[in-house]
């Protein structure tokens, strides 16, 4: 005779899930803290740029004054150019998109990319796209589309649309060719290499357009290095380590709880209410969470 047992997938499946719950805590602050960043008067790019290059300056540090393995030149400038530039680029085709369309439709079509991860490793034979992860991805959609709402009848500005699916679909190739350049190495050094390349991407933009400065208010520095440490450099770290464990598919699925983690900083720090809404969306994504927990198994 046979019955169902519950368990989970890996020993890695716990912890996993804790470290890429607590990446998407870092970066759900990302928003709030950036629009409190510019709100001192500073160009979007500047904050961008000062962000990463203090993010870069950190784990630097910490790579330095330890004993970590030497990564050769090439993989070295692989980090920087795929993990800093390629990071540099979502951030930026999503926060133009901004120019054209409102936040909650970015956040709709942006929050689509576990599915283009999903769909990338099935066609690479990488992960299986098997019924409890479909299930898992039904979910998370569903509750990004009941938190943000779906996007209206009205008519909405094609360039906004292409530039946020171009940044969801940049992020869905982007986890997994992190995941494949990561394996041979401990988090550190990638995440520095990666932060440079950011620093440096942001930094030629914020010349280009002649908005960089080094006269920031104290409010500023003070946000900014907050933006750095708690939204950049722990919760980048904490994504990486959630990777190594949980794979492109189940890390993209667990990330999804942002836009709900987002809502909740807002009600503690900008006082905002709390509509059901985002109480309902964000059950969906939790639940969506559990169910990459565990499976069924038959057993004698």
């Amino acid at each position: 005779m046979t019955s169902p047992s519950a368990r989970s997938d890996s020993p890695q499946v716990g912890p996993g899930t804790l470290f890429t719950l607590l990446a998407a805590t870092g970066f759900a602050a990302v928003s709030i803290l950036t629009s409190q960043a510019v709100a001192t008067g500073l160009s979007l790019a500047t904050v961008l740029a000062w962000r990463y290059v203090f993010a870069a300056v950190i784990l630097t540090i910490w790579v330095g004054t330890h004993d970590y393995k030497r990564i050769p030149p090439r993989e070295m400038l692989r980090f920087v150019t795929i993990g800093g530039f390629g990071q540099a680029l979502l951030v930026y085709l999503a926060l133009s998109s901004l120019k054209f369309i409102p936040a909650a439709t970015l956040a709709f079509l942006f929050y689509t990319y576990p599915a283009w991860v999903a769909l990338a490793q099935a066609v690479r034979g990488a992960e299986k796209l098997d019924r409890r992860r479909v299930t898992a991805l039904a979910l998370s959609f569903t509750g990004i589309a009941v938190m943000v709402g779906m996007p209206g009848a009205a008519a909405i500005d094609w360039r906004g649309v292409a530039l946020a699916l171009g940044a969801a679909l940049v992020y869905g190739i982007y986890i997994p060719v992190m995941r494949v350049l990561q394996k041979d190495h401990p988090v550190a050094p990638p995440s520095a290499y990666s932060k440079i390349g950011a620093s440096l991407a942001f930094l030629m933009l914020s010349v280009s357009d002649k908005s960089f400065t080094w006269q920031l208010e104290p409010a500023a520095w003070m946000t900014i290095g907050a933006l750095a440490v708690f939204s950049t450099v722990l919760p980048s770290v904490f994504f990486l380590m959630g990777l190594i464990r949980l794979g492109p598919v189940r890390v993209a699925i667990v990330s999804t709880v942002e836009p709900f983690l987002t809502a909740l900083l807002a009600v503690i720090v900008l006082r905002q209410p709390l509509a059901w809404p985002t109480l309902a969306g964000g059950a969906l994504i939790i639940l969506a969470v559990v169910v990459l927990q565990f499976r069924r198994e038959r057993v004698a």
